[in-house]
């Protein structure tokens, strides 16, 4: 089975291979194909993956290529985790919008805008490719931002686009660990747009025990989003949000911790990833070290600045484990062997959100199987959390509409619509600071 993966010289793409590694059953991935524009990013990954098959029997096979047709051509899977404009565009997302004073994370608000203006262009055309060199494959999207770039490839490719995300299983996991039940036992009621969800519920042999973690406040307290967000306010929703949610719940707090850091997020990722890349020049280097070492030092400064405006302190241990990766997995062992599972993912709506149209991609806890992802029917959601998902998807139709017309009205529309962002005349001003520094949203007009 040909796995290809997209954005294949990233610097997480090595947790991915290391899943595939693990997988030992009948109809595993035997093949694999890293697409990447840049040949020497290819090379670094390379060189990770290949010490990381080392000692192990038939490892899947690697192939590295720029050409994106020839990698996309008989895959079975797709795997798409790109990054338009690179990690100095995320910083450049960052800091227009900080000069602004608005939000600048890069799928959240106006980072997350520019960078989905920029991005749903080239995952247009790359789903066209798909179905037109792949028509059997299935796409599994992890670019950000997922959901609205999901719901752009859908549109090409329908259900054979899936998008996912590890923020939903690392607080389903979080949850369950807590309440000291098995997170692999447990349904995750969980609903909303990605990185714009809550878990309303998590049954255990049929028992919801998330009121009993509700009524405790040390329960509560003791772990990441009972530190981020305040026992009172988690007992005043009684419900768990994603942790992204605390750019909307705190945005004052947020943005002026992130205006007094010295370097954003995607700059100080763009600074150690570069010296990871320029290491990996070195002959000699040791590349699985050196990418471990990487790895471990991103996962712990992972929104550092929320926990600090939030006095949450240190991630815990148990928490820099990622977990993409074995969402991935999952989702492809269920595809290509029915393996029926129960998985958060984002998928076109259904009709399972009454409050969205059919093809609106949400994320949802959905049964999967070789027929795909089905979403599984919920609840309805609260009228605070209504009115904060039809607000974002509104957006996120409005960057989709921007982005087919290439209309700069629609662009500053898509901003000036945008909970986070508080006047037109900044969505305008956004506008421009991103056409200034963003060669791919040229296209603007």
């Amino acid at each position: 089975m040909k796995l290809t993966i997209l954005g294949g010289g990233g610097f997480r793409v090595p947790l991915v291979y290391g899943a595939l590694l693990a997988d030992r059953g009948e109809g595993r991935v035997t093949r694999v194909v890293l697409h990447d524009l840049d040949d020497s990013r290819l090379n670094a990954v390379a060189r990770v993956l290949d010490e990381q098959a080392a000692a192990v029997p038939d490892a899947p096979e690697v192939t590295a290529t720029t050409d994106l047709d020839e990698a996309l051509r008989g895959a079975d899977f797709v795997f798409s985790a790109i990054r338009v404009g690179g990690l100095e565009g995320r910083a450049n997302d960052e800091r227009v919008a900080l000069a602004e004073g608005v939000l600048g994370q890069e799928t959240v608000g106006a980072g997350g805008i520019a960078y989905g203006l920029r991005t749903v262009p080239v995952a247009v055309d790359i789903a066209r490719r798909v179905a037109r060199l792949a028509p059997d494959a299935w796409v599994i999207n992890f670019t950000n931002p997922a959901g609205l770039v999901t719901e752009a490839m859908s549109r090409h490719l329908g259900d054979r686009v899936i998008g996912i995300c590890d923020s939903p299983v690392g607080l389903g996991r979080r949850i369950a660990r807590v309440l000291g039940a098995d997170p692999k036992q447990a349904w995750i009621d969980y609903v909303g747009l990605n990185h714009l969800g809550w878990v309303r519920g998590l049954r255990v042999a049929g028992r919801d025990e998330l009121p009993r973690l509700l009524a405790d406040p040390d329960l509560l307290g003791s772990f990441e989003e009972g530190k981020l967000f305040g026992v009172d306010w988690l007992q005043s929703l009684g419900a768990i949000p994603n942790e992204y949610l605390h750019y909307y719940y705190f945005n004052r707090e947020t943005v002026r911790a992130y205006q007094q850091v010295e370097k954003t997020r995607g700059a100080f990722l763009a600074d150690q990833q570069a010296r990871f890349y320029e290491e990996m020049k070195r002959p000699g280097a040791a590349a699985l070290t050196a990418w471990d070492r990487t790895r471990a030092e991103r996962e712990a400064t992972y929104m550092a600045e929320n926990r600090e405006s939030a006095g949450a302190g240190e991630r815990d241990a148990d928490d820099l484990s990622g977990g993409y990766e074995k969402v991935a997995l999952a989702l492809m062992r269920a595809v290509a062997r029915d393996e029926r599972t129960t998985l958060i993912l984002n998928v076109r709506n259904q009709g399972t959100l009454s409050v969205l149209d059919t093809d609106a991609v949400i994320e949802v806890p959905c049964l999967v199987d070789a027929n795909g992802a089905h979403p599984v029917s919920v609840s309805p959601l609260p009228e605070h959390a209504t009115g904060l998902v039809c607000a974002v998807k509104g957006v996120e139709r409005e960057v989709l509409a921007a982005a087919e017309s290439g209309s700069r009205t629609t662009a500053v529309k898509a901003f000036a619509l945008h909970p986070l962002v508080d006047s037109v005349n900044v969505a305008r001003r956004l506008v421009e600071g991103y056409a200034a520094v963003h060669p791919g949203l040229a296209y603007l007009r």
